[in-house]
């Protein structure tokens, strides 16, 4: 049985378990935020530009509720018991979805970015060892593989 808890212990320490555990939280965090964005910013603005329409009470109604038609809103609608098709709400979460890919995107970008240059200057310091062909400090006098004594 410690056998088990010790593997496990190894497992879910490792820097990659952790690293992965604060991208979930940090994601959980942004897809909040995300939604908020569209909910109260995004939304508001596409009601405006289509003459008051809420993204969120576009819906269908499939089958009537006990009181039955007209619904002025999705929530009257579900209070009425009517089952309905909300596009309105599939359309917000669509834009959620957006929003954090397209984040997640940049950072992304940024971050592949940062380690191409970072490869880059690390490439510039290195040259190559003319007698076995390996990867050498540029600095070096005598290669570390063959021992061959390098011109300055």
């Amino acid at each position: 049985m410690s056998k088990i808890i010790n593997e496990y212990k190894q497992f879910a320490l490792k820097g990659n378990v952790l690293d992965m555990a604060v991208g979930i939280v940090v994601g959980g965090a942004f897809a909040t935020i995300a939604s908020s964005l569209v909910e109260h910013i995004i939304a508001p603005i596409l009601g405006v530009l289509t003459s008051g329409v809420d993204l969120a009470n576009l819906f269908v109604v499939l089958k009537s509720g006990v009181r039955g038609e007209p619904y002025l809103t999705l929530q009257e609608a579900n209070l009425d018991g009517a089952v309905t098709i909300s596009y309105g709400l599939f359309l917000n979460g669509v834009f959620s979805f957006l929003i954090v890919t397209w984040f997640a995107f940049l950072m992304v970008k940024a971050i592949n970015h940062m380690r191409q240059n970072e490869a880059q200057s690390e490439a510039k310091s290195l040259k190559e060892c003319h007698y076995c062909f390996s990867q050498i400090d540029q600095r070096a006098s005598k290669c570390a593989s063959c021992a061959s004594v390098l011109e300055p």
